[in-house]
């Protein structure tokens, strides 16, 4: 008897196909369809509505849209109704399909900008919206996430704010009352606290180098506040890469892991497991983002005191603004033939009142200025330690992924991580070799028109600073 067996590959090639065909079976009504199926009302007369498709990759909050569209259905007074559909798994593939087949949805959660940009899926935005509307969003729209040259494509609205985590309780012990403003304070807070636990089993600081989140949790945060014109490595000012913007993090995670401090494993440690263990109290401080109080509610409920603040610079002083991880939230399809319901309900959704209610329930952490004034105290707990501040803020794209696909040899993460686990480099050799080789892809991936951020000599961090909050 034969065995058959399908590779991942196939599989996915299988689930584009069945995609493709449920779009062409439930195509009438929908996205770009012409159609719009008369509906009967009292006294035997009809309305024909105008029936638009709404596609998101996000399940977190499923429950709470689809509240929010059932609510637009009932109550609008233009006619529109909206079909909401989450497709989580394999989404960009799914909307390529549609896209492609002439049956891409009307609204759509944004992806990767300049994919989706390149392939001509976003509608400008700019000519579509009011300039009253758009001014809610003034300077926030940046460059190659937003916006490009001077057309708005997508919108911004929720974003992940990246703090220190830490044990109120163990700091305590190990006599400090605040957290670390600088990374020698760190660095001497994680050793203290490791001193008092150790025996039981606590350590003052980890991180999950299993992968090199390990790195960019705390580098991103810590690199990016103290440089006024970096960000992923990339100098914006200068329009190259030089990665001596995490010479001062680095050098304090290897001190930790060279005094002990740093939990056993963390070679091979993930997030759950490094989350599991701050619930349980056995780690000091740790680095990531605002997710966490979600997770400390319901994956791994904890009853220790925990607390959070900005992750510290090398001299205390904030040049910069801490990165906030805000992508594109809504765009509205090149394609679409209703265009203007769909506006309709993007400015719904961008209602304040609407806005405020999801932060206050804890879904997600407005980037936009005009909600977090709205909006009261969230209802999660510990989410308060996220909120913005003056020091978060969003920076414009950097080449880096771009880059990275022309990279010959380890990447950056690799080598930091190796060398604050093992120490077996010289660190400013290390990043001399990092600044040569990411020179030599970012100039092959100009050459090839991959990229074209260029240079920007008058970009300065510090003009981010209150762009998102007080």
């Amino acid at each position: 008897m034969k065995k058959w067996f399908l590779t991942k590959s196939t599989l996915s090639v299988c689930y584009l196909l069945v995609v493709a065909m449920m779009l062409a079976a439930c195509s009438a009504g929908t996205g770009t369809d012409n159609a719009a199926a008369p509906e009967a009302e009292e006294g035997g007369s009809s309305t024909a509505k105008t029936k638009i498709a709404y596609w998101t990759m996000d399940r977190h909050d499923m429950d709470y849209m689809q509240q929010q569209v059932d609510t637009y259905n009932a109550t609008n007074t233009d006619n529109i109704e909206v079909e909401m559909k989450v497709m989580a798994d394999n989404y960009n593939q799914a909307l390529e399909v549609a896209f492609a087949s002439n049956q891409a949805p009307d609204i759509f959660k944004s992806g990767d900008f300049q994919n989706y940009l390149s392939k001509g899926y976003y509608a400008q935005l700019d000519t579509l919206l009011s300039k009253e509307f758009l001014a809610k969003f003034d300077g926030l729209l940046v460059e190659d996430i937003y916006s490009k040259d001077g057309h708005v494509y997508t919108l911004p609205n929720t974003g992940q704010f990246w703090r220190l985590l830490y044990n109120v309780d163990l700091l305590e012990k190990a006599g400090y009352t605040e957290p670390p403003q600088t990374l020698d304070e760190m660095v001497e807070m994680a050793k203290k606290i490791t001193e008092q636990g150790k025996a039981e089993g606590v350590y003052g600081f980890a991180s999950n180098f299993k992968n090199g989140s390990g790195f960019t949790r705390p580098a991103f945060a810590s690199g990016s506040l103290g440089s006024e014109t970096s960000h992923e490595g990339y100098n914006f000012q200068t329009g190259e890469f030089d990665f001596g913007m995490y010479r001062d993090i680095a050098e304090a995670l290897r001190q930790i892991k060279a005094d002990g401090s740093m939990i056993p494993g963390a070679e091979s440690l993930d997030i759950d497991p490094l989350r599991a263990q701050f619930a349980q109290g056995k780690i000091g401080m740790y680095v990531n983002h605002s997710s966490e109080p979600a997770v400390y509610t319901s994956q791994f409920p904890t009853d220790i005191r925990w607390a959070t603040a900005l992750v510290p610079t090398k001299d205390g002083q904030k040049n910069g603004v801490t990165w906030v991880n805000a992508g594109g939230y809504l765009a509205i399809s090149a394609k679409s033939d209703k265009q203007e319901a769909a506006v309709k309900f993007l400015e719904y959704l961008y209602d304040v009142e609407l806005r405020s209610d999801y932060q206050e329930k804890g879904l997600g952490l407005s980037v936009l200025p005009y909600v977090n004034e709205a909006a009261g105290k969230p209802e999660l707990a510990g989410i308060e330690g996220f909120l913005p501040t003056k020091y978060d803020g969003i920076y414009p794209a950097t080449p880096l992924s771009i880059t990275e696909t022309k990279l010959e040899g380890k990447k950056f993460t690799d080598v930091f991580i190796e060398y604050i686990l093992t120490g077996n480099q010289e660190l400013d050799a290390a990043i001399e070799d990092l600044n040569a080789r990411y020179g030599k892809a970012l100039a092959a991936a100009r050459t090839e028109g991959m990229t074209n951020i260029k240079a920007d000599p008058s970009f300065s961090a510090k003009s981010l600073q209150g762009s998102l909050g007080e």
